[in-house]
């Protein structure tokens, strides 16, 4: 590289390997490896990719409201045809709305790494990224998409510029009288994705750096969670939100008087999560749907803010059960007095008197020096308060219900059974209202409609105080990266297919059934020698149970990114290290260059990594966007039965034979190879229905025989366990013999020819014609032309 300045009479010519500016030299740059088709790019920069994806799985769409109220030439009818008063149809419009949806939850991981850079840069100063001598790709994201290999916090800064500048551009397109068509629309949603994959790599490595937490440690420490672990004979902080930096302030605090011991912090949602991982003192309460119902309880004694997933009437809560409310993020502030500028003693006297409900404090530091005095003095004023129904209380309540049904029931967004269940309390017995407690997402909106007027979360909360009083479980702390030393050992047995494949339980906690689903998908899987990772209200939720051994996942498996092991990557923005080891496997295993080269990385891992993101409990807008990078660089997601409200699946057709032909890039020719994965993203809407579906979003066309076998043997083996029969479609991941399980290839060998039509010769055991495609162990499957050696 050559660069000349003039600067005055000074001429710089000729130099090698640096940056040089109007300031002078800057610093090295070092050329680690060569350039990528596409640094930092635009919304159409990988358009052709994204028509490739959805060339294959089609967008189909369920409207959750068929209307367009965007602008004031509507509200606007699109059924049955009708285009709205801009010219917009249903499919563009619902396309639109998803990526909304995307916008909405890219922003939100990238505004919150872009507070937590600044807040660290300002606090702490700048430091060097060094996550530990086991990983050498410290930003697979980072590098993929933007061409940088930072080696600074401060080389983030250009990083979170490009997201933010491609937030408003694809938010322009948004505007009435911008993009018409659904398809580009849908690109556009991709795009989202992937910068918000990229927010929170930034996010996470950020407070990885600077507040010291594991990286890819797989013996990370094991902390308390469940509503049933807090110490109430001790002062109790409560915080939530997404933000750790006024926590990690609380904890230092804490530390420098030696209050660790004396006080308990607990957090819910995954600013506990990341609390843990600075200090494996503190407690975690739960995911979002305990948030409610603990807060309800009275048992903290002051409660902390600081962004996303925060009740928008957390302070009216506070009040209830007179806990002062600290704010510490401009982005929520629930109408206090900004009270940041006021001395620490000021502040406490306000809270303590009563005068003001709460504060907001944007100063971190002095939000955990007021929060760890103020929660001291609180416990004791607050001591006898009793927050939860008494019995005559619960028994006047439950008395008073009508059993009218109409209400209550048509409000929860799980129709859960309230009138029966106090119909049953009523009779003695609490067994059926106390049943309701884990199934309930604690959103409250069924006391809004009651007729009574009765505090139905908290009648329901007082029938399972048992229940609630023994959910004690353990959790590993979230231990970020994968190490490039595990994907070496697992990059092979991946692509292979003899690891089955990665199940990646992430998401928020609006499941259909309650917080044992995630549990039991987890269990199933890691049994099955599958990796399982878990992020968020997920890595949570697996955590509340216990085997008959009285041990948690996360007691009983270990912490390695391998085969049959449980792996708590850590928080919402921890996700990003999800994508990180699919990545890692391109570039270490197949030495893929991964510097700006997205096209082909995704094409590697779609065709090859068998991974299935599930969101089982999907509920924020931040879920969408997670959803829609992790499709984008090829992995499958499957959502619960809520999850058809975001409006948009992506589903595939196996019937259809041009949407399956890929290019050997041997020799160029065209291969139909059989629908794996067979979905991008798609709902289940139980249980017994995912299970199996998971599975099976797991095969790859690269599988090798022995690979290829393991999965048939999981897939066939879940469906029958869950469904009670095996799966119509199994013959379609037949390629041959070798294919078939041993234990039980006789068997399928004459399924094969009896059911199906098969030539099939089973005295010899081999199957003479059916199969899509026979096995080819050189098979080099690619999507894109340019990978064609004749292109190259």
């Amino acid at each position: 590289m050559t660069k000349t300045e003039k600067k005055g009479n000074i001429e710089i010519e000729a130099l090698k390997d640096v940056v040089v500016n109007i300031g002078g030299i800057e610093e090295e740059e070092e050329e680690w490896e060569p350039m990528g088709p596409t640094p930092m790019p635009g919304m159409a920069d990988l358009r052709d990719w994204d028509y490739k994806l959805m060339n294959r799985y089609k967008p189909f769409y369920a409207p959750y409201c068929e209307m367009c109220c965007f602008c004031t030439f509507g509200k606007c009818d699109l059924t049955g045809g009708k285009k709205g008063a801009c010219g917009l149809n249903m499919e563009a419009q619902q396309a639109r709305f998803v990526t909304v949806a995307c916008l909405i939850g890219c922003s939100a991981h990238t505004a919150h790494g872009r507070h937590m850079l600044n807040e660290i840069l300002h606090i702490y100063g700048d430091r060097e990224i060094d996550m530990g001598t086991s990983i050498d790709i410290e930003a697979p994201l980072t590098r993929l998409i933007t061409g940088i290999k930072p080696k600074r916090l401060s080389d983030f800064i250009p990083v979170l510029d490009y997201v933010e500048e491609q937030i408003a551009q694809v938010m322009d397109s948004i505007h009435t009288g911008q993009e018409g068509s659904n398809i580009d629309y849908e690109s556009k949603a991709f795009h989202v994705g992937m910068l918000d994959s990229l927010g929170k790599e930034v996010a996470d490595i950020v407070q990885i750096v600077a507040f010291d937490m594991p990286k890819g440690d797989p013996d990370a420490p094991l902390v308390e969670i469940g509503m049933g672990c807090i110490d109430e004979t001790k002062p109790m902080l409560l915080v939530i939100g997404h933000n750790v930096v006024p926590s990690v302030s609380v904890i230092d605090y804490m530390r420098e008087r030696d209050l660790e011991d004396k006080i308990e912090v607990a957090g819910i949602c995954c600013t506990a999560l990341d609390t843990t991982r600075y200090s494996d003192k503190a407690k975690i309460v739960g995911s979002i749907g305990r948030q409610l119902r603990f807060v309800r309880s009275g048992v903290a004694d002051v409660i902390m803010v600081d962004e996303q997933c925060i009740r928008a009437d957390i302070l009216e809560q506070a009040e209830k059960i007179h806990a002062p409310l600290i704010a510490t993020n401009d982005k929520a502030m629930h109408g206090l007095v900004d009270r940041t500028k006021d001395s620490a003693d000021d502040i406490i006297t306000i809270l303590v008197s009563g005068k003001e409900p709460g504060v907001v404090i944007l100063d971190p530091v002095k939000a955990g020096e007021v929060a760890v005095r103020l929660v001291q003095i609180m416990h004791e004023k607050r001591k006898g308060l009793v927050h939860l129904p008494t019995d005559e209380e619960f028994a006047e309540y439950v008395a008073m219900c009508q059993n009218c049904d109409a209400n209550c029931v048509i409000a929860c967004p799980q129709g859960l059974p309230i009138g029966e269940a106090n119909k049953a309390a009523v009779a003695g017995n609490l067994e059926p209202l106390a049943n309701l407690f884990d199934i309930c997402v604690g959103c409250g909106r069924c006391e809004q409609v009651c007729k009574k007027h009765i505090p139905i979360v908290d009648v329901i909360h007082k029938a399972a105080l048992p229940l609630v009083r023994a959910e004690k479980g353990m959790v590993r702390v979230g231990r970020g990266p994968v190490r490039d030393t595990e994907i070496r050992n697992v990059g092979a047995p991946l692509v292979l297919g003899t690891i089955p494949g990665i199940i990646a339980i992430v998401g928020c906690g609006n499941y259909p059934n309650g917080t044992k689903d995630v549990y039991i998908m987890a269990k199933e899987f890691v049994e099955r020698k599958y990796i399982v990772v878990l992020t968020g209200c997920g890595a949570m939720d697996a955590a509340l149970y216990r085997d008959e051994d009285g041990k948690t996942l996360y007691e009983k498996y270990p912490g390695d990114f391998d085969g049959g092991c449980i792996v708590n990557i850590g928080s919402c923005v921890a996700n990003a290290h999800i994508h990180d080891a699919a990545i890692k496997v391109a570039a270490i295993f197949a030495r893929r260059n991964i510097r700006a080269n997205y096209a082909e990385i995704a094409d590697y891992i779609l065709n090859r990594v068998g991974a299935c993101g599930v969101a089982w409990g999907a509920m924020s807008q931040k879920a969408a966007s997670i959803a829609s990078g992790v499709n984008r660089i090829g992995i499958p997601v499957l959502v619960g039965p809520h999850g058809w409200k975001y409006r948009r699946a992506y589903l595939g057709r196996k019937d259809v034979d041009e949407d399956w032909m890929v290019y050997d890039a041997r020799d160029s020719s065209q291969v139909r190879i059989e629908p794996a994965p067979e979905h991008l993203l798609l709902a289940a809407d139980t249980l017994e229905e995912a299970i199996p579906l998971m599975a099976r979003l797991c095969f790859r066309p690269t599988d090798n025989s022995m690979g290829r076998q393991v999965k048939l043997t999981h897939y066939m083996d879940l469906s029958m366990k869950y469904l009670g029969a095996y799966p119509k479609d199994w013959p379609v991941f037949v390629r041959g013999e070798a294919d078939l399980p041993l234990a039980k290839k006789e068997e399928y060998l004459r399924i094969l020819k009896e059911d199906y039509g098969w030539d099939v010769d089973l005295e010899a055991k081999k199957i003479i014609s059916g199969p899509i495609r026979k096995m080819d162990v050189g098979f080099d499957a690619t999507n894109l032309e340019e990978l064609l050696k004749e292109n190259k």
